[in-house]
């Protein structure tokens, strides 16, 4: 005796769903692959953000003083025409190179000048910094400062002068993300009929945040 063969229309609906779970199951390990790195990063930050209070490090402050060779200072002298407005312009390259190699920090973007000093912000990532030239004179203060390794991936976290490339990072991670998330709860509801704790799980992961957002956050 032969089997009875399916239905045409139930073979062509089991073979769409297999497809798409395919498709599913490919898209769900890959965003989890591109994300994990980020997941645990931004976890371990979330945790230590929160904590931030108990376990924020001391910072530690350097000072430099240096002077102008006289070919630098030529070029940020002010001139005749020069006015006391505050202007944002980029340092010369002959300037920058010479800070990088005698203060050990990395100028970029652009400075304040004004007719007396040149004032260089330099923030950076669990840290902060800044130079400034004196026009006339050519006397350099600098000062830079750290605030620790947790400091540090706290501003990554939080994207805290971090640049364009980290900006980037952080856009495909969370794109990242939300495909791992939303194919994740595709799966869910795919398998839920043989796993009938799926959804109150799913509820209750909804009501938590809900509940304390309604009655323990003022």
């Amino acid at each position: 005796m032969h089997g009875t063969a399916a239905p045409p229309a139930k073979q062509t609906q089991k073979a769409k769903r297999a497809f798409w779970l395919k498709q599913l199951h490919s898209w769900h390990w890959i965003s989890s692959a591109v994300s994990l790195v980020g997941l645990l990063l931004f976890t371990v930050t979330g945790f230590t953000l929160n904590h931030a209070g108990q376990i924020e490090g001391k910072p530690v402050t350097i000072e430099r003083e240096a002077q102008l060779p006289p070919s630098l200072l030529k070029l940020v002298q002010p001139g005749p025409a020069e006015t006391d407005e505050k202007q944002e312009r980029p340092l010369p390259t002959e300037l920058s190179k010479w800070i990088a190699g005698e203060l050990s920090m990395e100028p970029r973007a652009t400075a304040e000048w004004s007719a007396d000093e040149i004032y260089l912000a330099l923030p950076r990532p669990g840290g902060d910094g800044w130079v400034s030239i004196d026009r006339a004179t050519g006397e350099v203060l600098a000062e830079s400062s750290s605030r620790g390794a947790i400091s540090y991936l706290n501003d990554l976290h939080k994207g805290r002068n971090t640049g364009t490339a980290w900006s980037w990072f952080i856009d495909i991670f969370a794109f990242a993300s939300l495909v791992f998330a939303i194919t994740g709860l595709v799966l869910l509801w795919l398998h839920s009929h043989r796993r009938p704790s799926t959804w109150p799980l799913v509820g209750l992961g909804l009501l938590i945040p809900v509940i304390l957002a309604i009655f323990f956050i003022h």
